[in-house]
């Protein structure tokens, strides 16, 4: 071997050996990157153009993606388009695709019913081939001539070159699981009877998690929200996803990660990022091992141990939320609940801790990056915030107004995030800006499923309206909204009633180009509608209005 490319190292540790004795040359750059040049190398691209990895060690500005002295050659080049800076990565061509798959006919025809995942086989074997290269397929079964539908065939035969009958030994479905049937939609397996994590830090931080319409779950602690999102009974109500192409169900963890069970689709992996990549993500959970002051943080090397960043850059810079999850210390953490608090049995030895909303969430406490740092918010009920938390880090973090964590995070029953989703405070979600003279409806991943929510909404928005005593301008945050298809004459009824009686004018923001044009269609019935696309766009339209 002379050179390795990769997004992840976490499963190959003879590699990542070779890469610290300087024996090879190695690069790590975003895995939805890699994703993207299997395509741009089939067609014949010269590479790929993304604004991921910018500010970020794969910037050529910093370390071009090189993981060590011996790797000299630049793969990463800033380039400007239309005043923007982007990367462009440089595409090569790729000389020999070993793949898998369930089934190949004798023409070589591959299909794929008994995999978890996708992923990028059909990409791959087609950069291989447009590159002149050996395309070999690993299948658990050779099947007679013509007999795979066409709609299921993953690789067609004029891609492949060898095919590879395994033994089942040697064909597992994931690294931990010999073959289970829901992963790959064959069944789908009731919830109810899934049992419950132990509640451990890694749970406490999983309860963390915010509701999102669609959500990514990165590898590690994030991995946990799952479990937590079937115990709270919350799986109908979110849609979670994995970077590996997953959509809808309950994403698997440990050395199953990328798999999940009861999914609704299962796309290629380099279609997921197309999707994240575009900013269609509205929360994303992702794994910190190191945070600074200035909240940058590190997933990807820690001394020797080369984990890789795998898609952590795609989805770190495109989601409309992040939420970084860990330990407050690593190494030999014990923690304890008792009665609704938490105790520190024995602490670890190292700490961690846009416009973009960032939360660094951990078992003790959790930070929020400000433009001037990361800043203390919550704490959890028995920490002592000057001996548990600043005293074990190596910067003070800014310290004005913390909350207390809820107890229920570390008691063992459920939480019962169900009713706290679906059985809104409203009175929490409209706020009165009186130095400007702003109504704030704060409508984030509001889920109006009853006719009760619709009039609890409106009986908010009017108590507040009649204590300020006039008709003000009004703006509306729709980020995750949802409103049930029966409801929608109501609600925009029960909107133009507001209008006309409390509000000035309207303006209302989202950053899903499909929630702007679905209010569009919905309000249009009673009510001019204003929806753009940020919190800026609709202030400024009240500014100009002035």
């Amino acid at each position: 071997m002379k050179r390795v490319v990769g997004g992840h190292f976490g499963l190959a540790p003879k590699i990542v050996q070779l890469i610290n004795d300087e024996k090879i040359e190695a690069y790590n750059l975003p895995l939805g990157v890699i994703a993207h040049l299997y395509r741009d190398i089939a067609a014949g691209k010269p590479g790929t153009i993304s604004r991921v990895g910018i500010g970020t060690f794969v910037d050529p500005r910093l370390d071009g993606g090189k993981l060590n002295k011996r790797t000299k050659e630049d793969l990463v080049r800033l380039m400007e388009l239309d005043g923007k800076e982007w990367l462009f990565y440089r595409a090569m061509p790729v000389n020999v695709a070993f793949l898998r798959g369930t089934s190949a006919d004798p023409e070589g025809n591959v299909s794929a019913e008994h995999e978890s995942l996708d992923l990028d086989n059909r990409a791959m074997a087609t950069a291989v081939r447009n590159s002149g290269g050996v395309v070999i397929v690993q299948v658990e079964r050779i099947v007679k001539s013509k007999s795979l539908n066409p709609r299921r065939v993953m690789i067609p035969g004029a891609l492949v070159d060898c095919i590879v009958a395994a033994k089942p030994e040697n064909h597992h479905q994931t690294y931990a699981t010999v073959f289970n049937a829901a992963y790959c939609g064959e069944i789908s397996v009731p919830l109810d009877g899934q049992r419950p994590a132990p509640l451990d830090v890694r749970k406490i931080i999983a309860r963390r998690f915010r509701p999102g319409a669609i959500v990514n779950l990165g590898i590690g602690m994030p991995e946990g929200v799952a479990g937590v999102v079937t115990e709270e009974g919350l799986s109908e109500y979110i849609t979670l996803t994995t970077e590996a192409g997953v959509i809808g169900g309950v994403p698997s963890s440990g050395l199953d990660f990328g798999a999940a069970i009861n999914v609704d689709a299962i796309i290629e992996q380099n279609q997921q990022f197309d999707f994240y990549d575009g900013g269609g993500l509205d929360i994303a959970f992702l794994g910190m091992a190191e945070a600074d002051r200035e909240g940058n943080v590190n997933v990807s090397r820690f001394g020797s141990k080369i984990a890789g960043t795998g898609g952590f850059i795609n989805i770190s810079q495109n989601a409309r939320k992040v939420v970084y999850a860990g330990t407050f210390t690593a190494g030999d953490l014990q923690v304890e609940m008792v009665d609704g608090r938490l105790r520190i049995v024995k602490d670890g030895r190292v700490a961690v801790a846009s416009d973009q909303p960032v939360l660094y969430v951990t078992e003790r406490c959790v930070f929020e990056l400000t433009k001037d740092g990361l800043e203390l918010i919550e704490v959890a009920p028995g920490v002592d915030i000057e001996r548990d938390i600043v005293a074990r880090m190596p910067f003070r973090p800014i310290i004005s107004e913390t909350r207390i964590m809820d107890s229920r995070l570390f008691d063992t029953g459920p939480m019962n995030l169900k009713a706290q989703l679906l059985d809104l405070d409203f009175a929490d979600r409209v706020a009165y800006d009186g130095e400007r003279d702003l109504l704030f409806l704060n409508f984030e991943g509001l889920q109006l499923r009853t006719r009760d929510n619709l009039d609890a909404m409106r009986d908010a928005v009017i108590a507040q309206c009649e204590r300020v005593g006039h008709r003000v301008p009004a703006v509306v945050h729709y980020d995750a909204f949802t409103l049930a298809p029966e409801l929608e004459t109501d609600y925009a009824d029960t909107v133009r009633a507001l209008e006309e009686k409390y509000y000035t004018r309207v303006s209302r923001f989202t950053t899903s180009a499909f929630m702007r044009m679905k209010l569009a269609q919905v309000l249009t019935r009673a009510v001019q509608p204003h929806v753009f696309e940020s919190k800026g766009e609709a202030q400024r339209f009240h500014d100009v209005r002035r």
